[in-house]
């Protein structure tokens, strides 16, 4: 399976789980593809709107270009809502993070497995 589908293949069952909760959400077609800022997923309900990015990791860390944080931000800005990582390391629930939570380096943003478990919340915590 290439990276691509992986990460499509997230972003779907992150859909579904969002729409399990009453959280109606739809994937943004081209994100990350345009010259435009667009999270992966933009999901909300009567009281709040997410601008989501999604994250599939295999191992313990993962490092997110300080671009895709930047049009995050901006995107948000624009939209009104608030921007969080989805998180779905292997073998464990999706966990989300503020943007906060994440480490900058000097090209990039990290989090590992570990700083997501104790600072990122639940899907029903996010709802």
């Amino acid at each position: 399976m290439s990276l691509k589908s992986k990460g499509t293949n997230a972003e779907r069952e992150l859909i579904h789980l969002l729409w399990k909760q009453g959280i109606a959400a739809s994937r943004v077609a081209g994100s990350g593809s345009t010259r435009y800022p667009s999270p992966d997923i933009i999901a909300g309900n009567i009281d709040r709107k997410l601008a989501i990015e999604c994250k599939s990791i295999k191992g313990n860390y993962k490092y997110i270009p300080k671009e895709d944080i930047e049009q995050l931000k901006e995107f948000s800005q624009v939209f009104g809502c608030e921007s969080w990582i989805g998180l779905r390391f292997s073998k464990s629930e999706w966990l989300f993070v503020s943007l906060e939570d994440l480490s900058e380096t000097e090209k990039s943003f990290s989090i590992n497995r570990e700083t997501a478990k104790r600072k990122g919340i639940l899907i029903t915590e996010l709802i």
